[in-house]
């Protein structure tokens, strides 16, 4: 009977083993590895310099936002003269949604269906600042689209509600 002892010993000994093991492991997971469930923080961007080439190239007037709150927070910009003349300014809203505006000579039902991502017209319209757009929902994000604009297509997309949109299209400027 010597020998049933030494394998209990051996048998409690590796439960001791494996539950200093698995405390440890507790330890590094919750000390060493860090657990923000915050999305990070996205970088301002000045987008002066990339509006003033757009508009000096584009073959249509560049809309960009003008007396925006600065709660809403420019993080990207492009102008893309080689394909269709195309502009993207995206934002950061204060509700940390992202709304963007899209602009291009492409043709309009293609450029609509990329810039909100599947969106399809409804039958709703709203005037803002005077213009018309036109509600697309759907997609990925909502979208106004700016009607009666000849010569390109504006549209106003994004995760954001239809009020932080409505507050895009109307701090829009095209010149």
């Amino acid at each position: 009977m010597a020998g049933s002892n030494g394998k209990q010993k051996t048998a409690r000994d590796m439960v001791i083993s494996l539950a200093l093991i698995g405390i440890a492991a507790l330890v590094v997971y919750f000390l060493a590895i860090p657990h923000d469930d915050h999305s990070p923080e996205l970088k301002r961007v000045d987008y002066r310099v990339e509006l003033l080439t757009a508009r000096r190239a584009a073959s249509y007037p560049v809309a960009a936002p003008e007396d925006l709150p600065s709660t809403w927070k420019a993080t990207s910009v492009r102008f893309q003269g080689e394909n269709s003349d195309r502009w993207h300014l995206g934002f950061q809203t204060p509700g940390g949604q992202y709304v963007q505006v899209e602009q291009s000579t492409q043709k309009p039902s293609d450029f609509i269906d990329q810039a909100s991502q599947g969106g399809s017209a409804t039958k709703r319209t709203e005037t803002i600042d005077g213009r018309t757009w036109t509600r697309y929902t759907g997609g990925r994000y909502d979208a106004l689209v700016l009607d009666g604009t000849p010569g390109s297509t504006t549209v106003v997309a994004g995760t954001g509600s239809f009020e932080e949109l409505r507050t895009m299209a109307a701090a829009l400027r095209m010149k």
